[in-house]
């Protein structure tokens, strides 16, 4: 009677036991969030650049946001501004449609290299330029099908603009030498991001303004 009880007692032992180390590794693991791993991610591949071929007459450049409050205090903006223009220019010569956004300010306040001309489509709105403007129906109206997405800041109109785009249904373009923020991580979130997202990255196509052709 005393062996049995004894083995009773052990087992009961061992149930705790197991029951407080469980526990113990549950709350361990729930403890953990995001932000406390922050600094053990690593960061994934970076994703393919792919050379695209466009229809001019089906596409719009959208030129988002390159104005003078916002990009000369980003030096990465700054920077991309000789491979933009060397894009517009091309994508006016070819005939593509080209749409300017603003965030609340005028057209005088767009960068002198890369002004609107007459004609061109303005949009203002904040980081998705679809949101309470005609974005949407003047591309519909003019027969898009594609967009290529340049601007600032990556984070916010850009990503923000191609993926309400790609959710529409439009192809969307984005050359990431031409998608610019204040921080490194803003650009590679952004473009990882447009990458991956369901039912964005099925639409999306990353590349270098060197490499979308006509």
């Amino acid at each position: 009677m005393r062996r049995v009880k004894r083995k009773n007692v052990l087992n009961l032992l061992v149930i705790i036991a197991v029951f407080a180390i469980g526990t113990g590794l549950s709350t361990t693991a729930s403890a953990q969030t995001i932000v406390d791993e922050w600094v053990n991610i690593k960061a994934p591949p970076p994703p393919e650049l792919k050379s695209v071929t466009i229809n001019p007459k089906e596409t719009a450049l959208l030129m988002l946001d390159f104005l003078k409050q916002n990009c000369p205090p980003r030096p990465r903006c700054l920077a991309s501004i000789p491979k933009v223009q060397r894009l517009l220019t091309q994508a006016r010569e070819r005939g593509v449609q080209v749409v300017h956004s603003l965030a609340g300010q005028t057209v005088a306040d767009i960068l002198p290299e890369v002004a609107l001309r007459a004609g061109e489509p303005v949009v203002s709105s904040g980081p998705d330029k679809f949101l309470n403007t005609d974005l949407e129906k003047i591309l519909r109206e003019k027969g898009i099908k594609t967009v290529i997405v340049v601007g600032t800041a990556a984070e916010g109109a850009a990503l923000n603009t191609a993926a309400g785009s790609a959710l529409r249904g439009f192809k969307v373009i984005v050359p990431v030498d031409g998608v610019s923020s204040a921080t490194t991580f803003a650009e590679l979130y952004t473009a990882w991001h447009l990458a991956n997202a369901p039912r964005i990255g099925a639409q999306v196509t990353l590349t270098k303004i060197e490499l979308i052709g006509y």
